[in-house]
């Protein structure tokens, strides 16, 4: 990966500084996002600035509004990926935290884009709004730029009226049980990355070894089987499918992924794995027996490799 995390704003070196920058939370990177980013790196082209995404840990709304319920589309580590994949150089990842949240919109711009990051150009969306209060607007941003010696572009809502694309919309897809809907939006399917955790390896005893891994800050989408692709820690990609949930007919009840990678037989404990929804097949069901489980695990498989073409 060629992308550099930079975390925070204070006292950085002179060659961390200057770049061309997209500001927001870019949580997904969704399609919407891509505009904002493609805003600054076409600011980057022409001045040969470096190309830099902004963004908040942990998110704003955590600090806020501390009990919602889980909420977050990708981690920093799948972030930092995909704004790789589209170019972006730098990552400055700031933290959220109660000096951040009480700076005046005009207070944000001078002391951390203008002093600490010594911005070039800023990118925002049409929608952003940013400092105490929430008072900035774009048309701040505009004015703050002419101030302090930076250009501003404004990236127009992507998307057809209503349907504009959002990091709201992407959660209330998946809630919804419709993950085609969010990949549509981020223009990729949205996946779960962690940890794999020893579970109680009933699926190995059963034929079907299912990897475990804890949803942790991701939105919990609508409970239920899915068609998925898994992508390891060494880039090979598996189709397979998921079960998200509690497990109502073994009594797990800590919300998690379980998903058994088909054509597959290795030990996966400790690794780092991430899993797409592609496709909802069926809400979680309770079995009156291990044998019914099994009956429909199977269905559900023919049901995915026909979806997935495996």
């Amino acid at each position: 990966m060629s992308l550099r995390i930079i975390n925070g704003w204070k006292t950085l070196a002179p060659a961390d500084r200057g770049a061309s920058v997209a500001l927001g939370n870019f949580d997904g990177v969704h399609r919407g996002h891509q505009q904002v980013i493609a805003g600054a790196a076409g600011a980057a082209k022409a001045t040969g600035a470096p190309l830099a995404v902004i963004t908040f840990d942990p998110h704003p709304r955590r600090l806020f509004q501390p009990d919602e319920p889980a909420f977050r589309l990708m981690t920093v580590e799948q972030q930092a990926r995909a704004l790789d994949d589209m170019g972006v150089d730098r990552l400055y990842v700031l933290n959220f935290d109660f000096e951040m949240a009480n700076f005046s919109d005009r207070g944000f711009v001078e002391h951390v884009l203008h002093e600490g990051l010594g911005v070039s150009h800023v990118a925002v969306g049409f929608d952003i709004s940013f400092g105490k209060g929430r008072t900035g607007s774009p048309e701040a941003m505009a004015a703050y730029g002419a101030e302090f010696g930076f250009t501003v572009s404004v990236a127009a809502a992507a998307g057809e009226g209503a349907e504009k694309f959002s990091s709201t919309g992407v959660r209330a897809a998946l809630r919804d049980g419709r993950p085609e809907e969010a990949t549509a939006i981020l223009g990729r399917p949205f996946a779960i990355e962690g940890v794999v955790r020893r579970g109680k390896q009933l699926g190995r005893t059963l034929g079907f070894p299912t990897a475990n891994v804890f949803m942790a800050d991701y939105v919990v989408p609508r409970l239920g089987v899915y068609a998925t692709r898994t992508r390891l820690p060494d880039g090979r990609v598996y189709a397979g499918v998921a079960n998200i949930g509690n497990n109502p007919t073994t009594g797990e009840v800590e919300t998690r992924l379980e998903v058994w990678l088909f054509d597959f037989d290795e030990d996966l404990y400790g690794q780092v794995i991430e899993t797409q929804l592609i496709a909802f097949l069926r809400p979680e069901e309770k079995f009156g027996s291990i044998d019914e489980m099994v009956v429909q695990i199977r269905r559900d498989e023919a049901a995915a490799r026909g979806i997935l073409g495996a």
